[in-house]
């Protein structure tokens, strides 16, 4: 069975006692903000089996698990970038901005930063970056859970506001309704000008990458 506590049980180990995890959702959308959430458990505690890497768990499994991991944390922390900022900064950047706006919040003060992916922003506070981290480390599992719930339930809401696009089941990424309500409808408000549907010929393209 995979120890999802070795990084937390070496840090709380060494005296850290705010260890944060960090991930984020919607880096692959076409539309609406990224999402991040923080998530710092009390040194020693575990959490439900269940919680892993939020992509491969039930919808309704991942909304009782929020519940919980609300309810156990010493602290969480939800923030987003919007389509704007990501437009202004570049996504990756905006995922980082949307990740660091957690550490930011009053009641932080994270002491250890556990961050999914490969890297991060300059700060004062020591981190690890962890590829895969969200199926690795239950801190950074937490919050990618946080943050899906969160998103998804965002774009379910906007839905009803523009529901040519699907949103209720792709939640802003490239589908192939979503893909053709671009082309017949445009933009929204909430879309990333930063993806041109003028370079892309295809529904094929939007699922291999090539724009």
């Amino acid at each position: 069975m995979k120890d999802r506590y070795y990084f937390e049980n070496s840090l709380w180990s060494q005296g850290f006692t705010r260890v944060m995890g960090l991930d984020e959702v919607g880096r692959g959308c076409l539309c609406g903000p990224v999402v991040a959430a923080g998530v710092i458990l009390k040194p020693g505690e575990m959490l439900d089996s269940r919680v892993a890497d939020s992509k491969t768990i039930d919808l309704k499994v991942r909304e009782i698990l929020a519940i919980e991991i609300k309810s156990k944390a010493l602290f969480w922390a939800i923030n987003e970038c919007s389509a704007l900022e990501i437009d202004r900064l570049n996504i990756l950047k905006a995922s980082m901005r949307a990740m660091f706006k957690c550490t930011e919040e009053k009641e932080a003060r994270p002491d250890y930063l556990l961050v999914d992916g490969n890297r991060f922003t300059s700060t004062v506070i020591p981190h690890s970056c962890i590829v895969k981290g969200d199926d690795r480390s239950a801190s950074i599992a937490a919050a990618s859970i946080l943050a899906k719930v969160y998103r998804d339930q965002l774009m379910t809401r906007l839905h009803d506001e523009y529901p040519q696009y699907g949103w209720d089941k792709n939640v802003g990424y490239p589908t192939k309704k979503h893909f053709e309500a671009l082309h017949k409808f445009g933009y929204t408000k909430y879309h990333r000008k930063s993806f041109s549907l003028r370079t892309v010929k295809s529904f094929s393209d939007v699922i291999s990458g090539r724009y």
